[in-house]
């Protein structure tokens, strides 16, 4: 304030013609220093840097600077801040290890189940059908049976390497959403929390649906010990039937 009063009185005396030329010199060198202490205390009180005290390595390492709008804007590279990101960048690679390792195992779920029900559909034909076709209907079936079956063992291979994947995958996931939560990431850690539980619903919907089918398999097991014994049954009544009326011709 003291330099603006200075200013404004050299101001007056100027326009005043109450000077001489040496004053008058005096007052132009006391003014433009008068500029240049405001100018610096304009820059001090709003907390912009000249380009020449960025390069003081302190400044250096606390902050990033980038021009906006034709401001210096201060970026935050705290230690802290540093460690948010690298917990942020973890649960999204996370999470997209998740995902990939879910779609994976639901899928491989999904084309165990139908190779098994298709077992299941020929298996229940042929059963039907036991006694009553031609070899070569008998060998057709039993040919699509045993396609089936193979199909279902290399599907439920399949299950067993992505469900240790999955596993993997959410075990990950977990210890990256403390490690967001611990460093300050707490939106990043409900995220991936949330991609967890959305994992592991529809990998328990996936793994019900191959249940079933196993289920309904162990069925059709039994159906067929059942059916194949009283065919087996049938025969023998049969011979021995075949056996008799033989006997009764030859008396």
């Amino acid at each position: 304030m003291q330099a603006v009063r200075r200013c404004s009185a050299c101001a007056k005396r100027a326009a005043g013609g109450l000077v001489q030329n040496q004053e008058v010199s005096l007052l132009q060198r006391r003014g433009a220093a008068c500029i240049r202490y405001l100018s610096t205390s304009e820059r001090r009180r709003s907390g912009v840097q000249k380009p020449g005290e960025l390069t003081n390595p302190t400044h250096i390492s606390l902050a990033s600077v980038s021009v906006g709008h034709g401001l210096w804007q201060v970026e935050d590279l705290s230690h802290n801040s540093l460690i948010r990101r690298a917990a942020s960048v973890l649960t999204d690679s996370s999470s997209s290890f998740l995902s990939q390792a879910t779609l994976a195992l639901t899928d491989a779920l999904t084309d165990y189940s139908k190779a098994v029900h298709s077992r299941i559909i020929f298996q229940k034909r042929y059963l039907a059908s036991v006694g009553k076709m031609s070899p070569s209907e008998e060998e057709s079936l039993q040919r699509a049976i045993s396609g089936w079956r193979s199909e279902a063992a290399e599907r439920l291979n399949e299950c067993k390497h992505y469900d240790s994947t999955w596993i993997k995958a959410v075990n990950l996931s977990k210890m990256a959403a403390e490690a967001a939560y611990s460093s300050g990431a707490h939106q990043a850690s409900i995220l991936v929390q949330t991609n967890i539980q959305v994992a592991q619903s529809q990998v328990e919907e996936a793994r019900k649906l191959s249940s079933e089918a196993d289920k309904k398999l162990a069925e059709t097991k039994v159906e067929e010990i059942q059916r194949m014994a009283e065919y087996s049954a049938f025969l023998e009544g049969s011979e021995e039937r075949e056996v008799h009326e033989a006997y009764l011709r030859e008396d």
